[in-house]
């Protein structure tokens, strides 16, 4: 069986890290096109893969027009792209993975449902924690009855100070105009997968949420603060945010956001990093100063149609990364954190002197398990392959996620952002009538 061909559209680090399953897997998945509108990134992509002048394009749109020439798309474009990206090379007949969330708000994502239900495109979205084998094992116990009937999913993430830094103070997702995402969309778009995938076959009846940016203000800027850390901040050596503790003592660590206006440059000195966070480079800003209009934590409350309930909590600045699961059963309970790699079945054991029974199960998976050097704690390889399965019509996985699939855990979202705004709560299940 030949491989996959596929094409990268949006060549950023997402898109290049799903592409790069080529590179272990040749006879799977072979890259031979790319559209990319940043002529270094298409050129490096071309020399990456071998691919032909005539197979590299300015756009998504151009690529639309030229007759299609492979089998699939990899569409890593940003969150407000993806559907103005997806729908003419979907058209073409393309079968696509698409990075999350596939849509920044419900109008978009119904336009993008109907095209793929008129063209009957395979379209799978990167939810790669699902993935990953910790929330796989999960749900295969849940899947099994293990626990019972789920009456409480509770999900936590806490979002690290450099995290939170790089991405939604001074980067990419801090101003929603820009980005056209929430934070909550954005970042714990995963999260809400999660919770809805563990309530697989019960729909979301109502949601509330709450939240705001407490921290991140300039009001909250500590005294003497400059604008930019590295330029006119007397306080920057004693600062937790200054921009040369997170990135030049760290300089690989988010690397392919901090230093993207570097990347003309094979390896740029430290003086030229040092210029860049001085000068125009937005991650030399200070914290409380970049006009950031995202929440920094917000809690996300659902009532399921069967009476079951969930939670989300999204905490940003945190000491620590950790993403949380605790699943209470009519049988028994789950309970485990993603990064430590364990989770615990726990059972009611009234024989005396017990109280509880705890089973371990334990993973040896190493490695990155936020995203900050790649990762994801295993997931995004184990995606790209069951992917190309999905395409070539063989079994998918307990962890496939096709698009109607993503259709609840992205109107948790949308409802989510509109009922903290206008402090109500949002009946989901009517807006669902059109996913069976």
């Amino acid at each position: 069986m030949r491989p996959l061909q596929a094409i990268i559209v949006g060549a950023g680090h997402r898109a290049l890290l799903y592409a790069s399953y080529a590179q272990q897997y040749p006879d799977a998945l072979q890259i031979v096109g790319v559209a990319e509108p940043i002529a270094i990134r298409r050129q490096q992509v071309a020399a990456l893969y071998d691919i032909p002048s005539e197979h590299c394009f300015t756009s998504a749109q151009e690529l639309a027009a030229a007759p299609k020439f492979a089998d699939v798309i990899i569409n890593g474009t940003m969150d407000n792209q993806h559907v103005v990206t997806a729908v003419p090379l979907l058209q073409m007949g393309y079968d696509m993975l698409l990075e999350k969330p596939f849509a920044t708000n419900e109008e978009e994502m119904w336009q993008l449902i109907e095209v793929v239900r008129e063209y009957g495109n395979k379209v799978m979205i990167c939810h790669v924690l699902r993935f990953a084998p910790f929330y796989a094992a999960i749900r295969q116990q849940v899947q099994e009855g293990v626990i019972g009937d789920i009456i409480n999913v509770q999900t936590v993430e806490h979002v690290s100070y450099h995290h939170m830094g790089v991405g939604f103070i001074r980067g990419k997702w801090s101003i929603k105009e820009a980005c056209h995402s929430s934070m909550l969309m954005a970042k714990c778009c995963h999260d809400l997968d999660l919770i809805t995938w563990m309530k697989s076959g019960i729909k979301p009846g109502y949601v509330a949420s709450f939240g705001s940016n407490m921290q991140f203000r300039p009001e909250n800027a500590p005294p003497g603060a400059g604008t930019r850390c590295l330029v006119d901040c007397p306080i920057e050596p004693d600062c937790l945010y200054s921009a040369r503790k997170h990135y030049i003592d760290h300089p690989d660590r988010w690397r392919f956001y901090v230093w993207d206006s570097l990347e003309h440059i094979e390896a740029p000195t430290l003086a030229q990093k040092i210029a860049s966070l001085k000068t125009d480079n937005p991650h030399g800003r200070c914290a409380w100063k970049t006009g950031m209009d995202v929440v920094d934590h917000q809690s996300v409350m659902i009532a399921f149609e069967d009476g079951s309930t969930a939670t989300h909590n999204m905490v940003g600045g945190t000491a620590k990364p950790s993403r949380s699961i605790h699943l209470i059963g009519t049988r028994g309970e789950i309970q485990g954190v993603f990064e430590d790699n364990r989770f615990i079945l726990r059972f009611i054991d009234p024989r005396p002197p017990h109280e509880y029974k705890d089973n371990v199960i334990d993973f040896q998976v190493g490695g990155d398990m936020q995203g900050a050097f790649s990762g994801h704690g295993g997931g995004d390889m184990r995606l790209v392959d069951d992917f190309v399965r999905v395409v070539r019509g063989e079994k998918p996985s307990l962890s496939t996620t096709n698009l109607m699939d993503s259709v609840a855990g992205h109107l948790i979202g949308f409802c989510a952002d509109i009922a903290m705004e206008e402090h109500s709560v949002i009946a989901i299940a009517p807006r669902l009538v059109d996913t069976n």
